[in-house]
C-alpha cells in the first residue's frame, strides 16, 4: 500500500511558523527579506516568506517541449508533432544555455522553450547523457532580444539532509509551479544501471516537473529533478523524489558544451554493493561500502593494489554506500585523474591511489573471477553467467541487459560459465543473440557490438 506523507512536512513548518508568529510580529522589522527567529519574514505583509530569495530564480525555469514525427495520417504528416513536455533551467543567459533531461529530449527532432514571460523559443540540442539523464539545449535568437535569466549555481556537496527544497516546473499540464520540501537524504544510488548519486527530496514531484530546477531557500540550483519513487497505480508523488546534484550536473554540461558527449574513463575494477549477507561472509562490523568483484589484468586498479573482496569505504573523501558511490564518481572522473581511496582489507585499513584511465578498446577482458563484456559485467552462476551490473549507455546496456539476468545460450549454443560466454562473444560477429533467465523466464536479448 502506497504511503502518501507528502503534506506532514508542510504542516508541521506552517505549525512552527504560526507558532513563532506571536513574539515575531512584536518586534519591529525594517524591511522585506529580514529574518526573524531565524526564518524569512516579510514585515510590510506581516507574513512568513521565501519569495525574496525564489523570485530571481523563477524566470529562469522554462518549459520544454519536444517534437517528433507524427505517427498519424495527416495532410502534414512530415512537419514535427509534440510529443513530449518536460522543465528546464536557464544556466548560462548569455549563450542561452538550458539544462534539462535526457529522457524529455530523447528522439526529439525539434525543440521549443517557453519563457515565463510568454515568449517562445526554438532551442537546438548541445548534446544529452543518457547515463545521467542530463541534456543541454540552446535558445535560438529569432532577432528579439532575449533578456534571459539564470540561476545561480551552489556545490550540492553543501548541502545537508533536512535543508529546505523548493521544485520548480511545468508539472501536469499546469503552468509554472513551485513546491516546498526538505533534503531528505544524500548519495541515493542504486535505482537502476546508471551513473547515480541522487538528492532525494520530499517537495511534489510530477510529470513535468522532469529537467526542472531543485532550488535552495534561498533559490540557488543544487540539482535538476529526474525521477520519482511512486507505489500508485497512476504513478503520482509519494513524497520521495531524486535529482541529479550540481556536482555531476556541471561535469556532464560543461563535457556536453565541448565535446557534445560525455567521455569517461574506468579503472579495470568491477564492484558490488555491500550488504548484510555479504558483511557476514567477510567478518565486517559495516554494512555500507562496495565489494570489489574483480580487477581486470594491467588495469590501473590492479596496479593500485586493489584485490577481490577488497570493500571501498572512502573514495575523494566521500563515504561510498555502495557500488553507485564509486560508478558516480568515477563517472564525472576525467580520463588521467586520480582517485584517493580508503578501503578494507582482511578487516585492516588501507589506503591507495586509483588512476581513472581512457578506456580500452577491447569490447570483452576476462578477469580472474569475472568478464567484463561490452559494458556488462559476469560472473560464474550454475546454469550460465550472472549479470552483476550494467554499465550505463553500454552495448549491452541498449540491449537491455539488466543486473540479476543469467546468460545461457550465446547465438543457441548453451554455455557453461562467464569465460565461455566470453569467448563466444570474441568469436561473434555483428548482432548476437543471447538466451538468458530473467525471473525464471527465458528471453533472447540482441547484442549489437
Amino acid at each position: 500500500m502506497p504511503i502518501r506523507s507528502k503534506a506532514v512536512s508542510s504542516v508541521a513548518l506552517a505549525l512552527a511558523l504560526a507558532a513563532a508568529a506571536t513574539p515575531v510580529l512584536a518586534r519591529p522589522v525594517a524591511q522585506a527579506g529580514a529574518t526573524a527567529a531565524g526564518l524569512p519574514y516579510d514585515a510590510r505583509r506581516g507574513v512568513f516568506s521565501f519569495s525574496s530569495g525564489l523570485e530571481g530564480s523563477l524566470p529562469a525555469v522554462v518549459q520544454v517541449t519536444t517534437l517528433g514525427q507524427s505517427r498519424g495520417p495527416s495532410s502534414d504528416s512530415t512537419d514535427p508533432k509534440p510529443y513530449a513536455s518536460g522543465s528546464g533551467v536557464i544556466v548560462d543567459a548569455a549563450e542561452g544555455l538550458v539544462i534539462t533531461n535526457n529522457h524529455v529530449v530523447e528522439g526529439g527532432r525539434k525543440f521549443t522553450v517557453d519563457l515565463t514571460d510568454g515568449r517562445l523559443f526554438d532551442a537546438v540540442l548541445v548534446g544529452a547523457d543518457k547515463a545521467t539523464d542530463i541534456a543541454v539545449l540552446r535558445i535560438t535568437p529569432d532577432g528579439r532580444p532575449l533578456n534571459l535569466k539564470q540561476v545561480q549555481t551552489v556545490d550540492s556537496d553543501t548541502l545537508r539532509t533536512g535543508d529546505l527544497a523548493f521544485a520548480v516546473g511545468y508539472p501536469l499540464g499546469l503552468d509554472q509551479t513551485l513546491t516546498m520540501g526538505v533534503i531528505s537524504g544524500l548519495n541515493r544510488s542504486g535505482l537502476g544501471d546508471a551513473v547515480e548519486d541522487y538528492i532525494q527530496t520530499d517537495a511534489a514531484v510530477n510529470s513535468g516537473n522532469s529537467g526542472g530546477p531543485l532550488l535552495d531557500s534561498r533559490g540557488r540550483l543544487i540539482g535538476i529533478n529526474t525521477s520519482i519513487l511512486s507505489g500508485g497505480l497512476g504513478g503520482g508523488n509519494d513524497g520521495i523524489a531524486f535529482a541529479v546534484p550540481t556536482r555531476i550536473m556541471l561535469y556532464v554540461a560543461d563535457q556536453l558544451k565541448k565535446n557534445g558527449q560525455v567521455k569517461r574513463g574506468q579503472t579495470g575494477a568491477i564492484f558490488g554493493s555491500l550488504n548484510a549477507e555479504r558483511a557476514r561472509d567477510l567478518h565486517l562490523g559495516i554494512v555500507r561500502g562496495a565489494v570489489v568483484a574483480d580487477v581486470a589484468p594491467g588495469s590501473p586498479a590492479e596496479r593500485a593494489g586493489l584485490r577481490h573482496n577488497d570493500v571501498i569505504t572512502r573514495l575523494q573523501g566521500r563515504p561510498v554506500a555502495n557500488a553507485g558511490s564509486v560508478n558516480a564518481t568515477v563517472g564525472i572522473a576525467a580520463p588521467g585523474s586520480d582517485l584517493s581511496v580508503s578501503y578494507l582489507r582482511d578487516g585492516r585499513d588501507a589506503t591507495t591511489s586509483l588512476r581513472v584511465e581512457t578506456p580500452s578498446d577491447q569490447p570483452v577482458t576476462i578477469g580472474a573471477q569475472s568478464v567484463l563484456a561490452y559494458g556488462a559485467a559476469l560472473r560464474n552462476q550454475d546454469g550460465g553467467a550472472q549479470v552483476v551490473s550494467v554499465q550505463a549507455g553500454s552495448a549491452a546496456a541498449q540491449a537491455d541487459l539488466t543486473a540479476g539476468d543469467l546468460i545461457t545460450a550465446v547465438d543457441g549454443a548453451p554455455v557453461a560459465d562467464a569465460r565461455a560466454v566470453a569467448t563466444a562473444l570474441q568469436s561473434a560477429s555483428g548482432a548476437t543473440a543471447l538466451t538468458v533467465s530473467r525471473g525464471g523466464e527465458a528471453q533472447t536479448v540482441t547484442l549489437n557490438p
